[in-house]
């Protein structure tokens, strides 16, 4: 069962967008805030997420920038902004479809179904993430190193994840911080993550450095190398 986060406010749209989205056979998850929606995207993985712009504590445009750096999941904008500007600025930063408010349920959902077709077109190549002798099956949550697996804990694991979808761009340890600290209920401190990029390398193989590269006092960044 395909798994939606609506983050809206309104109860009303929240009650009658759930009901029919079950309906239809999706598992709905809701946040009424920015801190709310953040949370969730943390302990649970989503296929879509259908998100207002205007929230009681900020904006999407915030939400769905995070989403689009740290997996490669689809947004629809689903708000009452209707200027071209804010289309054009929803739009840029990666959203999948703008949704205006008010808006006919099933023409949504027909949008939905045609963004998450689009997606799962070429599914078997999107849940196979590589780097070098490295690949990682995300449909299984398995690293294999030269057709061989290698055994990772869930925050390792997570880590890599992070890392390989995000090839040449150089992640902060903040935002690797952000994304794991609350994994297992554990708390990660910048010193933890440290040893977990050592015991990462050190599984691929990777003790000097040259796939995951750290840029001292800043990230890391994993480097696209093909054999």
């Amino acid at each position: 069962m395909r798994k939606i986060l609506l983050i809206e406010d309104n109860e009303t749209i929240i009650l009658g967008l759930k009901y029919s989205l079950e309906q239809e056979k999706f598992e709905v998850d809701t946040a009424k805030n920015i801190v709310s929606a953040k949370t969730k995207i943390k302990k649970n993985e989503y296929d879509l997420y259908l998100l207002d712009i205007s929230l009681p504590d900020g904006e999407g445009y915030e939400i769905c920038k995070q989403i689009k750096q740290n997996e490669n999941n689809p947004v629809i904008f689903l708000t009452a902004k209707d200027e071209e500007k804010d289309i054009v600025q929803g739009l840029d930063m990666g959203a999948d479809d703008y949704v205006v408010k008010p808006f006919r349920t099933r023409e949504l959902i027909s949008r939905i179904n045609s963004v998450l077709r689009r997606y799962e077109k070429n599914i078997n190549d999107d849940n196979q993430i590589k780097c070098g002798n490295i690949v990682i099956d995300t449909n299984i949550a398995k690293v294999y190193k030269d057709g061989k697996e290698i055994v990772f804990t869930s925050l390792e694991y997570k880590i890599l994840l992070m890392l390989l979808k995000n090839k040449d761009i150089l992640i902060t340890r903040e935002q690797i911080l952000d994304k794991i600290w609350d994994v297992a209920g554990n708390f990660v401190n910048d010193n933890t993550l440290t040893v977990y990029i050592k015991r990462i390398r050190e599984k691929i193989d990777d003790k000097d450095g040259k796939i995951i590269q750290t840029v001292r006092g800043i990230g890391y960044r994993v480097v696209n190398t093909e054999n």
